[in-house]
């Protein structure tokens, strides 16, 4: 480096360091003023309607926290995301895909899935209650309908009779009139039922591979080589071969139909 560029680069990190002590003495000469935050809890007594839009404020946050929750149990989302683990752990490429691949995939299926079951209740729940025509609760009364509909259509019967007995509740004549909190976890257990079907089927001619692989090195004196080493490109070559990803996304959306 030539003299004059040392010369300019020192003088260049002389004025940085000089503007920064000016810049810390003109921040303790003059120091910052926060704004005061007052919080006041009260007046419930004089003005009961403001409370009470407190109160549905605070319903409603606790419902958004919630709401994942719903997206899970209350949707396809649960049965796509376990048969996808499974068919990983199936072929045992620990982490491949990767779980934000895998959640990605079972969350745009389900939108797929539940496009119609959500049009349904967008024209008869959201717009009308939007358009002041119905009230909350008829709004909460025609959002129901067509989500309870979808989750009977996939809920074992035996299922659902397990909740009812030990709820001590009365057989309702319509099955549509079952309470969620019956509904959902009858309708949650299918679908990982359902899941776990999928998924045995599933892990059968990767077994088979892993089986044959195995009696191979073993009848060849390999007793040290681990035969997950081996079978993997076998399994992962054979998944390729069938298009596995194709059949495994059409059986998940034909188990629906």
């Amino acid at each position: 480096m030539k003299t004059g560029s040392k010369i300019l680069l020192v003088l260049l990190l002389l004025l940085l360091f000089a503007g920064t002590i000016w810049g810390a003495r003109q921040a303790a000469a003059q120091p910052i003023i926060v704004p005061e935050v007052e919080l006041r809890l009260g007046g419930g007594e004089e003005s009961p309607e403001r409370l009470a839009g407190f109160l549905q404020l605070l319903l409603f946050l606790a419902a958004i926290t919630l709401a994942p929750a719903f997206v899970v149990l209350m949707t396809s989302f649960t049965r796509i995301v376990v048969v996808l683990s499974f068919v990983r752990s199936s072929l045992a490429t620990q982490q491949i895909p990767p779980n934000p691949v895998i959640t990605g995939l079972a969350l745009f299926m389900t939108i797929f899935i539940m496009f119609p079951t959500w049009g349904l209740i967008n024209e008869q729940a959201i717009q009308p209650y939007l358009e002041g025509e119905i009230s909350e609760e008829e709004a909460w009364e025609e959002a129901k309908a067509p989500l309870s509909e979808f989750m009977l259509y996939q809920t074992r019967e035996k299922d659902l009779a397990l909740f009812i007995d030990i709820s001590g509740m009365e057989i309702p004549e319509e099955r549509s009139d079952l309470p969620l909190q019956v509904l959902v976890p009858s309708f949650v257990i299918s679908e990982l039922k359902t899941a776990f079907q999928m998924g045995f089927i599933l892990f059968i001619p990767f077994l088979i591979i892993d089986m044959v692989v195995a009696s191979t090195l073993m009848s060849m004196g390999m007793f040290m080589l681990p035969p997950v080493i081996i079978s993997l490109p076998f399994k992962i070559l054979l998944f390729i071969l069938v298009d596995g990803w194709h059949l495994v996304v059409k059986s998940l959306l034909e188990s629906y139909l």
